[in-house]
């Protein structure tokens, strides 16, 4: 009677660890915690730092001005976030003409299989490797993949934690590109 009660415990206690590891390892948390904003409603405008590209070239948000931007915080080990990315080459494609414009930030990878991921996968938009400067310049990311849609005035309208329903972040943005600018 005592061994099934055992065994109960302990694949809890282990289930409890599995969790703590996974969290620990897969969480990319801002210096200071920020709530999830309410929809339709402007929180903040992204900070203008500098990001440095896989192919060396630099640039700022604020060097998006006048465009939408989707900035995808990702990483190549994730399986969810990983099963996104051709959905974004594919927004990328179909909206670029209109104003938009994707940005990934890869967090936690090796640069060269990032390199490798982002050939494999035909990603047709920059990719900044992150660190929690970056992640701080857009209002702090608190698990990954987090997406966070920018109008073209620089301020950020909303955040989707977790993977991203396509067909919500679509219709949240397409009032932006229709916006004048």
């Amino acid at each position: 009677m005592r061994r099934p009660l055992f065994v109960a415990i302990s694949a809890i206690v282990i289930a409890i660890i599995a969790i703590a590891v996974y969290v620990g390892r897969h969480r990319f948390l801002p210096s200071s915690h920020t709530s999830e904003p309410a929809a339709d409603a402007i929180q903040s405008r992204v900070q203008d730092t500098l990001l440095t590209d896989l192919d060396g070239r630099q640039f700022r948000p604020s060097d998006y001005r006048g465009k939408v931007l989707l900035v995808n915080f990702w990483a190549a080990w994730c399986a969810p976030c990983a099963e996104e990315i051709p959905q974004f080459v594919a927004l990328q494609n179909k909206y670029r003409d209109q104003g938009l414009q994707i940005v990934g930030v890869s967090v936690e990878d090796i640069e060269s299989e990032l390199r490798a991921f982002c050939t494999r996968n035909h990603v047709n938009y920059p990719v900044v490797p992150g660190n929690q400067t970056i992640a701080d310049s857009f209002g702090g990311v608190l698990g990954l993949p987090t997406t966070i849609l920018i109008g073209r005035d620089g301020a950020i309208y909303k955040k989707y934690p977790g993977a991203t329903d396509f067909s919500i972040l679509e219709q949240d943005f397409r009032p932006l590109l229709a916006a004048a600018h």
